[in-house]
């Protein structure tokens, strides 16, 4: 009967289901940068905290101290500029035409859509001081004050100079200017455009932070106020508003005003640290104040970091194909560790938000679901990252701070994120990673196992009809995509005889031949046969 309701929804168009893919697929350039430095980032983060030096003193040597020191530095650098990743990242993507120009456009689109929006700020009198800009959603970019996009910025920036690229990388102009015509114009048809959008989107935003101000005091309603609080930290993630709403949790009246030993704290972490740090476990307000304060913290973080991240990881493990496994499982093992080891989720999260956002909105309910007990269970563990790290210093060497809780509370979480995204993944056929249409084995052929791509590219150059007949080529995870003037002119047969695992058409004139991992370096055969005369 599902499959009848389904069958009845109105169908995506094929374009849109395409663009759709390639945006999802241009993400995958930084989110495999992000994962392993964010796993080296996490470790040498954690292991230069102050805590762990007071617990392992060998951590305190000199040299050690100043080579995690340098490492975390030199990784920071990549997650303090995500956003400059992305737009790189979703330019060069979605970008048919002059790439490398639509890379460079994205990153002065970025560079203007920053500072425009400073210009509006400081305009309109809105700029904030810098102690209380993260409570308002702004932060400073690249030497910039801006309004707090994160990826979205980014991701903004890349698709519009992709789209400028697209329409405008063979725009004549009269002789006077035509200087600045053809590709030169993308950068600066790009700035055009970025402008508009960077006065336009901090009044969107202002009015987002207001809303999120006003209904805050639901979010520390007892028991049930951190389950719904984390489920919109975890569905504010792709637009970078999450911390605009831990940081009016963290340090405002909105998550609340705590009397400790007569003086007064506001805000979630300043009573935290006053109970953690100064009074200790054996003060009556532990048992009072921290399971409530850890759940807005640390403690309920590690919930996903420990137990949810690995279960969805299992869970796209278990449904890629048999002969595709080894591939996912370096992919998806890396993002599970970026996450376990450094409290960096959305290398994962991104991995499935773009393929299909109502299993993102699912994880972000589940994910408030999965909370509603912590309190109850009295679970006391700070501090704020929620690593593995957090949970052996602040969760085992601490007293009083029911850790078997977590872990019994964690295995509950694990599987019901498990059983429901193996569900979801099977039933509506996700192409997670591992689960591309075709499996690919290189014992496929001769040419494979030798690696002689240039015989592979002639071989289907010649099956698609000749180089005349090839408008365009690209490639994805698998694939070479190509367009074509005449699909009539294909040989399929001939096309098989490169030792290609598949061939399909998904629009008239657009055909798809799947050479698994090897597919770059065909892609590449295939363009230096294309370019010779």
């Amino acid at each position: 009967m599902a499959s009848t309701v389904l069958s009845k929804l109105p169908k995506v168009p094929q374009s849109w289901k395409n663009n759709i893919q390639t945006f999802g697929r241009s993400l995958l350039l930084p989110i495999a940068l992000l994962a392993p430095v964010g796993m080296i980032m996490g470790i040498c983060s954690a292991l230069g905290q102050s805590y762990m030096v007071e617990r392992f003193p060998f951590l305190g040597n000199e040299i050690l101290k100043l080579v995690l020191t340098s490492l975390s530095s030199i990784t920071s650098i990549i997650f303090n500029n995500i956003p400059l990743l992305f737009a790189m990242g979703v330019a060069q993507g979605v970008a048919k035409h002059e790439k490398g120009i639509a890379v460079f456009a994205s990153v002065v689109g970025y560079l203007v859509l920053n500072v425009t929006m400073n210009v509006y700020l400081t305009a309109s009198g809105t700029l904030a001081d810098a102690e209380t800009m993260a409570q308002v959603g702004q932060g400073v970019y690249l030497g910039v004050q801006t309004v707090k996009l994160e990826a979205l910025g980014g991701i903004i920036a890349g698709l519009v100079a992709a789209a400028t690229a697209n329409r405008f990388y063979r725009l004549e102009l009269p002789l006077a200017f035509a200087f600045f015509g053809g590709k030169k114009s993308i950068p600066i048809l790009t700035v055009v455009f970025i402008i508009p959008l960077g006065l336009i989107i901090p009044v969107i935003w202002s009015w987002i932070t207001s809303f999120l101000i006003s209904i805050s005091f639901i979010f520390t309603t007892d028991y049930i106020g951190a389950s719904i609080y984390y489920m919109f930290n975890r569905m504010l993630i792709p637009f970078g508003l999450h911390h605009v709403l831990a940081s009016v949790v963290r340090f405002t009246e909105a998550g609340g005003v705590y009397m400790i030993n007569g003086t007064e704290y506001v805000g979630i972490l300043n009573a935290m640290n006053e109970v953690l740090f100064n009074l200790g476990p054996d003060s009556p307000y532990w048992s009072e104040l921290m399971p409530k304060l850890s759940s807005y913290l640390g403690g309920a973080q590690e919930l996903t970091t420990l137990f949810r991240v690995p279960a969805i990881g299992l869970a796209m493990y278990k449904t890629s194909f048999l002969k595709n496994r080894k591939m996912a499982k370096g992919v998806i093992t890396t993002c599970v560790l970026t996450a376990f080891l450094g409290n960096i989720t959305e290398p994962l999260e991104f991995s499935f938000l773009f393929i299909s956002p109502a299993l993102f909105i699912i994880y972000c309910v589940l994910c408030g679901i999965g909370m509603l007990p912590y309190q109850l269970l009295n679970i006391s563990i700070g501090y704020i990252r929620g690593t593995i790290f957090d949970f052996g210093i602040f969760g085992l060497m601490y007293e009083n701070t029911h850790w078997i809780n977590l872990i019994l509370l964690g295995i509950a979480n694990f599987f019901l994120f498990y059983f429901v995204f193996k569900w979801y993944i099977l039933k509506f056929q996700l192409e997670t990673p591992g689960r591309e249409p075709f499996e690919v084995e290189e014992s496929a052929s001769e040419l494979l196992k030798q690696k002689d791509w240039p015989a592979i590219a002639g071989i289907v150059i010649e099956g698609l009809g000749g180089k005349d007949n090839i408008v365009h080529v690209e490639n994805c995870i698998s694939r070479l995509r190509i367009d074509l003037v005449d699909p009539s002119k294909v040989d399929q047969m001939k096309i098989k005889d490169s030792g290609c695992a598949g061939i399909f058409f998904p629009s008239e004139k657009h055909i798809h031949v799947v050479f698994g991992p090897h597919v770059e370096f065909v892609r590449h055969a295939v363009d230096d046969k294309l370019k010779e005369k």
